[in-house]
């Protein structure tokens, strides 16, 4: 194989979760040209890494459909060998299927599957994880079954958050899209109750949720919490994660970005379920949950409020978080 084009243009940790793929047809194919197609957003996960040739990335700002027979018309005269999509909406598959690549492998989710040379089970809640349904669509040229994503900081990020680094820190990213699948804000501020008051918490995420930083900050007797939410990027949090005592974080994206990075972590499940396959991989994980709810999960990517109206499953027993 000379040139291998992956597409996953989903959300952030779906990115994270197909590195694997990436490191893997590097071993694979070394001599291989490697590219990657991620969402606008989403490119800055693959900075430094050291398996790709090329990022190309899908914006929409112009309009959807210029970017997307854009981008086909440049992927048909890069004449790929193999285009592999992870990613299991249309648009992706279109592209994929009028890439004019000699092989065209997806998930047979993909509406525009029927076009692919070669088309792969996608089986969410089995408990296989959502790294091994990605790694299955290579696994005929030899890869491994289960591999670690990767990402990779660079020294100038772990230089700007070298002045963050403690004897004993933690991280905490408590927010997530979705309702259901956040704790709540009373239960990050139990959590820090719990934590050693001579250690330093950091409040990891987007700009937009340092609002909730603030409050859980606010309500917390804890007196070494520092909002960071918007002041670094995705791989500067990811560099945090790494050297920090443990991180804590919904099942959302920062668990991929600890997982990324061997990261301590406890990763916190409401309505969702660690069997759809999105959980951590670090060697020191732990997940906590409330078993036993007959309503629980009731959906794969949450919802924006409890549709019972009680949010049970947020009322996670903390004790064994760390």
């Amino acid at each position: 194989m000379k040139r291998i084009l992956v597409i996953q243009t989903a959300f952030l940790g779906d990115v994270i979760l197909a590195t694997p793929v990436l490191s893997e047809l590097k071993r694979l194919f070394p001599g291989a040209e490697l590219d990657i197609l991620v969402k606008k957003g989403n490119e800055s996960l693959l900075l430094n890494n050291p398996h790709l040739h090329e990022l190309f990335v899908l914006n929409k700002s112009n309009g959807k459909w210029k970017a997307i027979f854009g981008l086909i018309k440049e992927f048909r005269q890069n004449n790929y060998d193999l285009v592999i999509n992870l990613h299991r909406f249309g648009s992706s598959g279109l592209i994929t299927a009028l890439s004019k690549g000699k092989k065209r492998y997806g998930f047979r989710k993909n509406p525009f599957s029927f076009l692919y040379t070669k088309r792969f089970d996608h089986k969410i809640g089995d408990g296989t994880h959502e790294v091994e349904r990605n790694l299955s669509v290579i696994s005929e040229f030899g890869a491994e079954k289960k591999v670690r994503p990767e990402l990779f900081p660079s020294q100038k990020d772990f230089d700007v958050i070298q002045p963050f680094v403690k004897e004993n820190y933690y991280c905490i990213a408590p927010a997530s899209v979705w309702f259901t699948k956040q704790l709540p804000a009373e239960k990050w501020v139990e959590l820090t109750h719990t934590l050693e008051s001579d250690s330093t918490i950091y409040v990891l995420g987007a700009p937009s949720d340092k609002e909730l930083g603030d409050v859980i900050i606010e309500q917390s007797t804890h007196e070494n919490i520092e909002n960071l939410a918007g002041r670094l990027s995705l791989l500067q949090s990811a560099a945090l994660m790494k050297s920090a005592t443990r991180s804590f974080v919904n099942d959302s994206g920062p668990l991929h970005l600890a997982s990324s990075m061997n990261a301590n972590v406890t990763a916190f499940f409401c309505s969702t379920i660690p069997d759809f396959g999105f959980g951590p991989l670090s060697d020191d994980s732990k997940i906590l949950q409330v078993e036993g709810l007959d309503c629980r999960p009731c959906g794969i990517h949450g919802h924006k409020a409890c549709p019972k109206g009680h949010f049970k499953c947020s009322q996670i027993e903390l004790i064994d978080s760390h």
